[in-house]
């Protein structure tokens, strides 16, 4: 009997003890919440309709149960904001929150705490950015409104389900008879990632996909890179079972930042979210998730195999047909960035790359070139401040990193410092893919601009190099024999002067490349012509 009761003693603990580790298993691995914190701070918000706090801090809240909150409070003539993350167990300021299951902030009036004060919570990410007063109506007001709009709603939702049956019906009647393999669902999908080669239904279906609250079905294949954020794998975009093995699938590139990351990949995300950012020489954007389970933020776009400009470069030596077009679209794409219009005549915001570098530029099958990595990127937008902008910090790579971003004296005053940088960055991608032509003569192993430095130089380095001996990447006697790459190298120079002001746009330079094309076309025809004297020494001598 005793043993009996040892026994059940001790099974009853096993199992008291396994369901302990479940919960604490189920407690570590639950994200936690992102959320807005910052102190109390003065605001202009009247506290009607709706207001942004302002706050530039996001914080991920210590406990899993935390909740965002945001506080407006109005004593005399002074208006305040302040956010914090909080447990809805527990009171704040002698309150108890009764409305954190909200997906958004809606303010509530509480008397009694010495001056006007309203308080709202919620359990989204960031919810606690945009607050909502005055969003309570009349229940008698609303009742009537609902009986008035409920008839035209309901005819209103007919006639939209029977409209959208009828081009579904429409749409899989014309699939069938063409024996299309992919579904409606992926067809931008397909669209994207059909042609590396810069096809016109690349480029117009680049960003169009939604942002489905569903995951897509994407198999990850194999680590292609690895960066400071986050990790590049290349995958499989699974298309439907109405296709056969071979073709049931696209090939994609996916970007993982892990959750410390988020900022990186919310940035990045939103930079290519805009659709005046699609270019031929800008990588195509299919979408972005929040995969909370695996704690990740994916970045999902077009796969190129030939992988980055560096990896390219070393272990390929180019022509001068390969160099007129790399050095062409890398122009080009830098200058669609910096444009603040589209090539259509519409205005964009521009965008300021800040991280320009060889690693950072994929090659297209086609020999062009398509700007990626947008996580340090900076929409100059002319509603930016001076103190916004002065906040973006010394970002980008040492190595590349012009002599005002190295000094830390860029011009904060004038948003076309920050292309001037980016222009920089671009001359020693040009010098890169110069030193690795035939058409200079004799072509040494790849180097990257200030080889004689160690692989991975700090800013102080730099200094000594950039600001201090007014270093630059030589360029020998020898490349300038050849007539296209001499006045690619007269951009160069002009591209990396020590005064930004001094330096040419990247549409100039991309003007130039386009001017040469004559050149190429000549060169190609020159060299075949000039192996027949040649050949003809050859014989003589003999």
């Amino acid at each position: 009997m005793e043993l009996l009761r040892f026994s059940a003693f001790w099974c009853g603990a096993i199992l008291f003890g396994s369901i302990v580790l479940e919960e604490a298993e189920a407690y570590i691995m639950k994200p936690k919440r992102l959320c807005k914190f910052c102190d109390v701070r003065a605001t202009s918000c009247v506290g009607k309709g709706s207001c942004k706090v302002g706050c530039e801090i996001t914080s991920i809240c210590p406990d899993i149960h935390d909740v965002c909150v945001s506080i407006w409070r109005k004593k005399d003539d002074n208006i305040t904001f302040d956010t914090v993350c909080h447990n809805p167990a527990q009171k704040l300021y002698g309150l108890v929150l009764d409305d954190y299951n909200n997906s958004k902030c809606e303010m509530k009036e509480r008397k009694g705490m010495g001056s006007q004060f309203f308080i709202c919570s919620c359990s989204e990410d960031e919810c606690n950015e945009n607050i909502f007063f005055n969003t309570y109506m009349d229940s008698q007001v609303v009742a009537v409104i609902l009986v008035s709009l409920v008839p035209l709603l309901v005819m209103a939702v007919v006639v939209i389900t029977s409209f959208y049956c009828y081009r579904v019906y429409r749409q899989r009647q014309a699939s069938s008879r063409r024996k299309r393999g992919p579904p409606l669902d992926f067809s931008d999908a397909h669209a994207i990632m059909i042609d590396d080669e810069g096809s016109d239904s690349s480029s117009t279906h680049a960003n169009n996909l939604n942002h489905n609250t569903e995951l897509l079905p994407i198999e990850l294949d194999v680590l292609v890179g690895k960066g400071r954020f986050a990790e590049v794998y290349k995958a499989k975009l699974k298309q439907g079972s109405s296709v056969s093995e071979e073709q049931g699938f696209e090939t994609v590139a996916i970007k993982i930042f892990t959750y410390e990351e988020y900022a990186s990949w919310k940035n990045e995300k939103e930079i290519f979210s805009d659709a005046d950012l699609r270019h031929e020489n800008v990588l195509h954007f299919l979408t972005a998730e929040e995969r909370k389970v695996q704690r990740q933020y994916w970045l999902i776009t077009a796969y190129h195999p030939r992988g980055n400009l560096q990896e390219y470069l070393i272990h390929h030596i180019v022509s001068w047909h390969d160099l007129w077009m790399l050095g062409g679209s890398l122009s080009r794409g830098v200058a669609h960035l910096h444009s603040d219009h589209t090539t259509c005549g519409r205005y964009k915001v521009p965008i300021a790359h800040r991280d320009i570098k060889s690693s950072n530029i994929l090659v297209k099958n086609d020999l062009t070139c398509v700007l990626c990595d947008f996580g340090l990127a900076l929409r100059l937008d002319n509603s930016l401040s001076v103190d916004e902008l002065a906040n973006s910090g010394q970002v980008g790579t040492a190595r590349y990193m012009a002599p005002e971003v190295l000094e830390s004296r860029i011009n904060l005053e004038n948003i076309e410092s920050f292309k001037q940088a980016d222009v920089y960055s671009m001359a020693l991608v040009l010098w890169e893919i110069i030193s690795r032509c035939d058409a200079i003569g004799e072509v040494k192993e790849y180097e990257p601009p200030f080889g004689n430095l160690r692989e991975n130089p700090c800013v102080e380095s730099m200094k000594d190099s950039v600001l201090r001996d007014r270093g630059r990447p030589e360029i020998p006697n020898s490349w300038i024999n050849h007539t296209g790459i001499q006045l690619v190298c007269g951009s160069i120079d002009e591209c990396w002067d020590h005064d930004p002001e001094a330096r040419l746009t990247a549409q100039c330079v991309a003007e130039r490349f386009a001017d040469m094309e004559y050149l190429d076309k000549l060169s190609e025809r020159s060299d075949s012509e000039e192996k027949i004297p040649e050949e003809i020494i050859v014989v003589d001598e003999k």
